[in-house]
């Protein structure tokens, strides 16, 4: 140890000393703040422009493998009937050339048929959520060709019905889990839990399901969580057309907003306003069309339906059976098998084109494909591709049959 002692600071020279002590603890302070704050901001995806005109996409040529990233966890809702908020995705889309993203007003729900899935991609084509994913399905849990789908009143599940594997699911969207099924897969049959060929479905605000169970030529309602019906509308094995005691392939069942339903029959292409006490309005057989599908009410007297044949048409009538517009494209637009048809809040319809395995959309001012998801006949499961597609619906609060229940 050295024999000195070092001297001690003044009081003056100790307030100079903790004077630049702050300073330097402030600006470290400040530059720590400002690197995590540039961070954060790089991060945090940016409000997407404003759609003025035509969408930038990959559309990689068919048969190439594309890659996304793994669709991020969807938040929780902020009100009881608030939809799911999805996060956005950055990046260009998977639109075909030319679409214009700005004709839907938000995101779209599909039923990818034969991919096995339910999508949901924003208006862009870019991919929000997708069931299932690996590890959503629990053991002994299958899920296959769902037909048709629609967003449960409250928003905050995905009702399916599965046609060709004769069962119903119901998805929860934030968890991604199956929380209910009615019927057994690949076992169609007309006893409790059973049902054959069902061909739609929808869900009620009470959570009981009305559906066409198609197979047995009747119109049934399940309650909220039940293995057994709870009212039935024609005869089991019963088909013919003569509601409400008989139904001849009942191919749709639709809410209209005075709270009756549409009511689809393929065979004789029949369409029917009815209550679900079985009180018909009004039946029409829909001129020019060979199989007709999943019948909508689009406006007060106004519905559209599709005309499941190769080449097929759509088309929106009256209650009289009056055509109003058909759509019935020719050479290599002619749709294949379209399986749906929704409107859009601006005029347009979206149209599932199922065995040219695209959605389309049509400005029926022009006739024109002003949009399109899929590439023409041909099947794929990577982005941008789909599936025979039968089911479309608009996310909330634009869902089509959830808006009829608000």
């Amino acid at each position: 140890m050295s024999g000195h002692h070092r001297q001690a600071p003044s009081p003056e020279l100790r307030r100079h000393w903790r004077f630049v002590r702050g300073l330097l603890v402030t600006l470290i302070v400040g530059l720590g703040l400002g690197s995590w704050w540039l961070l954060t901001a790089a991060g945090a995806p940016s409000k997407p422009p404003t759609n003025a005109g035509r969408t930038t996409s990959h559309w990689p040529p068919p048969g190439m493998t594309s890659t996304t990233a793994a669709t991020p966890a969807a938040a929780a809702p902020t009100s009881t009937n608030a939809p799911i908020i999805l996060p956005a995705v950055l990046g260009p889309g998977w639109l075909a050339p030319g679409s214009d993203p700005s004709v839907l007003p938000g995101p779209l729900l599909i039923a990818d048929g034969s991919g096995n899935r339910l999508l949901i991609i924003d208006a862009n084509g870019r991919d929000l959520w997708q069931f299932p994913r690996p590890g959503d399905l629990a053991a002994g849990q299958s899920f296959k060709a769902p037909e048709v789908a629609w967003f449960s009143p409250d928003s905050k599940q995905v009702v399916v019905a599965s046609e060709d594997s004769s069962i119903l699911y119901v998805i929860d969207i934030l968890t991604h889990k199956i929380v209910y099924t009615y019927g057994k897969t690949d076992a169609p049959g007309s006893g409790p839990n059973q049902v054959n060929r069902p061909d739609g479905v929808v869900m009620l605000p009470s959570h009981a399901l009305v559906l066409p169970d198609a197979g047995n030529c009747r119109i049934i309602t399940i309650p909220a969580g039940g293995q057994a019906i709870s009212r039935q509308l024609g005869q089991t094995g019963m088909c013919a057309q003569n509601p409400p005691q008989s139904f001849d392939d009942p191919s749709g069942v639709f809410p209209m907003s005075n709270g009756d339903y549409v009511i689809t029959e393929g065979n004789g292409h029949w369409v029917s306003e009815m209550s679900l006490a079985g009180k018909v309005s009004w039946s029409v057989q829909v001129p020019g069309v060979s199989a007709i599908y999943q019948t909508a009410e689009i406006g007060p007297d106004r519905y559209a339906t599709v005309d499941h044949v190769f080449p097929g048409q759509v088309l929106t009538f009256d209650h009289t059976g009056k055509v109003i517009w058909r759509y019935a494209p020719t050479g290599n637009q002619a749709l294949n098998k379209p399986s749906m048809v929704i409107p859009l809040p601006n005029g347009d319809f979206m149209v599932s084109d199922k065995v040219n395995n695209r959605l389309i959309v049509v400005d029926p001012r022009t006739n024109a494909i002003v949009w399109q998801y899929g590439h023409t006949g041909v099947p794929g499961s990577t982005p941008g591709f789909l599936n025979n597609p039968t089911g479309i619906d608009l996310y909330p609060p634009n869902a089509m049959a959830a808006k009829v229940h608000q």
